[in-house]
């Protein structure tokens, strides 16, 4: 077990221990820095650089999918070597560099995607070591209120990292230096109060199958964890990008192009607001069920893109429901996980599922890039969601 700041005693109580607390603030300030780029990205991509939409589903997928391997490394060798932490600092500090990488790549599409791809390998490597840390903390009854916790922190940063952005741009205009050294400098704060102030406490090797990456595949034997990696894979594939979201609701609602960047900062608000309290309910009345629910959210965030002429009242909505989707998934997903995951394969279990959804969002952005650059708007729109309609209803029949 690993323990920043928190007694025993804690766990007895039902309190979120403090290893949770301690993680949430590394995110918060990881999250500035990645959201800062998540924002900027469609403008410097489609406005600065007049990238197609196929060019740039293509790279908004690698950013995404390229965790996806790096998650099955990084449980891999969180589970074997039992130093979470060390795993999950090594993945912090590669997406901080890669930040400084950005300006000197310039315009060239192959050096932007190398090193977006090699941002998206840090965070594949330190998202299960991280979800493992704040589970193997946690008693089982209180994993979706830890997660929501967790997910309430990451989403302060997510919330300041637009708001950042926008105002430097506000400054001075699309330039693309002066983002990417800013959110450098949260990234290496995040990984400083990592190895400052999450100290690593193992105990004895917990009972279980021994750690590797044919044992965390193994997992997939058993019915219950197999349903819910299969029916997550299937809603990723239907689940269209934050970047592909926020830049069509600037499309159907009208919204001046300068806001793109702000975006990001309703969804991110609406999710602080709403991640503890989604995760509260969930321990409450099942973990699955509310996740089914955040997709019929984001269903109702792809209707609105149909509604023409809704102005601002229109995009509040769509971010409204965004951000209400996120809440009921992100930290519920993991949480359902864990359960499910002997503590001996915990990383792992949690890297499998997470790396079948990436791989499916990788496929996602792809094909809607390519779906966007050659249909009518409306016609995508309208695959989007004739897709997560089918999808919702295979998880729903799957009972994971």
């Amino acid at each position: 077990m690993y323990v920043a700041s928190a007694r025993p005693a804690e766990r007895v109580r039902g309190k979120v221990p403090g290893t949770v607390v301690a993680l949430g603030a590394v995110s918060l300030l990881t999250d500035v820095s990645a959201e800062m780029v998540t924002a900027f990205m469609p403008v410097y991509l489609l406005v600065t650089l007049n990238m197609s939409y196929a060019q740039f589903g293509f790279l908004d997928g690698l950013y995404t999918g390229a965790t996806a391997v790096l998650r099955l490394v990084g449980g891999h060798l969180s589970d074997r070597s039992r130093r979470h932490k060390a795993v999950a600092a090594a993945g912090y500090g590669l997406s901080a560099v890669t930040k400084l990488i950005f300006p000197v790549v310039g315009a060239s599409a192959f050096g932007i995607g190398a090193t977006m791809a090699a941002d998206r390998a840090g965070k594949g490597l330190r998202t299960a070591p991280r979800d493992a840390l704040i589970s193997l903390a946690t008693p089982p009854d209180r994993l979706g209120a830890a997660f929501g916790l967790h997910r309430t922190m990451d989403t302060v940063g997510a919330l300041l990292g637009p708001l950042v952005t926008f105002l430097l741009l506000y400054q001075v205009g699309t330039v693309a230096g002066p983002v990417f050294v800013v959110s450098a400098c949260f990234a290496v704060v995040g990984l400083i109060v990592l190895v400052a102030f999450v100290r690593e406490n193992p105990g004895p090797a917990p009972a279980g199958p021994r750690p590797s990456v044919r044992a965390g595949l193994a997992l997939l034997r058993d019915a219950g964890y197999r349903k819910v990696a299969v029916a997550s894979a299937v809603l990723g594939l239907a689940t269209l990008s934050d970047a592909f979201v926020f830049i069509l609701v600037q499309r159907a609602t009208g919204a001046p192009l300068h806001l793109l960047a702000l975006f990001p900062l309703g969804t991110a608000l609406v999710f602080l607001l709403a991640a503890a309290p989604a995760g509260g309910l969930a321990d409450r009345v099942g973990r699955w069920p509310v996740f089914l629910v955040g997709h019929v959210l984001l269903l109702g965030v792809y209707a609105v893109l149909l509604v023409p002429g809704t102005g601002y009242l229109g995009a509040g909505a769509a971010l409204l429901l965004h951000g209400l989707f996120y809440a009921a998934t992100d930290g519920v997903l993991s949480a359902r996980v864990s359960a499910l995951a002997p503590e001996a394969l915990r990383a792992s279990g949690l890297a499998v599922v997470q790396t079948g959804q990436a791989l499916a969002r990788f496929a996602s952005s792809v094909a809607f890039g390519f779906l966007l650059q050659h249909a009518a708007f409306g016609t995508a729109v309208w695959t989007a969601i004739g897709s997560l309609l089918v999808a919702v209803l295979v998880a729903w029949r799957l009972k994971a």
